[in-house]
C-alpha cells in the first residue's frame, strides 16, 4: 500500500474532493461501458498522483438518485491508499450492495456521488446510556456499535435524518439486527470517527 507522503489524517481540499468524485464517476461509466474521454482519463490520473491521495484512509462511497439512497458501502479504516478505496467503493456501492439491484447506464445520470473520507476511528469508554447520548456529537460524530464479531456504522451525515441521539443509537441497533434498546444495556462497544465529506452536485 502507498501511504505517500502526506501525513495519515491530512485534510483534503474541495478540489481534491472533487477530483475523487470524478475518479468514481469515470470508474462507474467504465463498469458500464459508457467509456470515458481519454483527455479527462489523463488529467485524473495525473492529479492523483499528488502524495495527499496515497493516505491509507477509510474511505466510504454513497449514490443518490432523484434524493433517495442508491447504494452506499465504504470501509472504516484504511485498506488501500485513498484513490484505490474510492475506485474500489463506487464499484462496490454501484454493483455490490445487496439493499438494491446492480446500478444501470440509464440511472448513472440520475445519480449523485458523495464521497466521505475518515479520520481512524476511536474507542469511546462511558459509564452508562445518559453518558454516551452526552459523548455523542449531532452532526459530528460517526458512530460504530460492536459486539462479539457483530458491528453497524452510520456516517455522520445520518445526523440529519436522526437528529436525536437516542433515535440514532436505536436506528443503528437495527441496522445491526439487534433491539432498538441494545445501547441502552452498556455492553457494547462504542467508536467514534469524523468524515470529510464531498458532494457531486449536478
Amino acid at each position: 500500500m502507498d501511504s505517500g507522503n502526506a501525513d495519515a489524517t491530512s485534510f483534503f481540499s474541495e478540489e481534491d474532493g472533487a477530483l475523487l468524485i470524478r475518479l468514481a464517476r469515470q470508474t462507474l461509466r467504465t463498469r458500464l461501458d459508457l467509456g470515458v474521454d481519454a483527455a479527462e482519463r489523463a488529467a485524473v490520473t495525473t492529479s492523483l498522483d499528488d502524495p495527499i491521495f496515497g493516505q491509507v484512509r477509510g474511505t466510504f462511497v454513497t449514490l443518490k438518485r432523484r434524493g433517495e439512497l442508491r447504494g452506499c458501502i465504504g470501509h472504516l479504516t484504511g485498506i488501500a491508499a485513498v484513490r484505490e478505496s474510492v475506485r474500489q467503493n463506487a464499484v462496490s456501492a454501484g454493483f455490490q450492495d445487496p439493499r438494491f439491484a446492480p446500478l444501470t447506464a440509464a440511472e448513472l445520470e440520475e445519480v449523485t456521488i458523495e464521497i466521505s473520507i475518515l479520520t481512524p476511528p476511536q474507542p469511546l469508554s462511558y459509564a452508562n446510556a445518559d453518558e454516551l447520548v452526552r459523548l455523542l456529537r449531532p452532526r459530528v460524530d460517526g458512530v460504530i456499535l460492536s459486539h462479539e464479531g457483530a458491528s453497524a456504522t452510520f456516517l455522520p451525515q445520518v445526523w440529519q435524518q436522526l437528529p436525536d441521539a437516542e433515535k440514532f443509537l436505536s436506528h443503528l441497533c437495527l441496522k445491526a439486527g439487534w433491539s432498538a434498546k441494545r445501547w441502552r444495556t452498556g455492553d457494547l462497544a462504542v467508536s467514534r470517527y469524523q468524515v470529510q465529506s464531498f458532494e457531486e452536485r449536478i
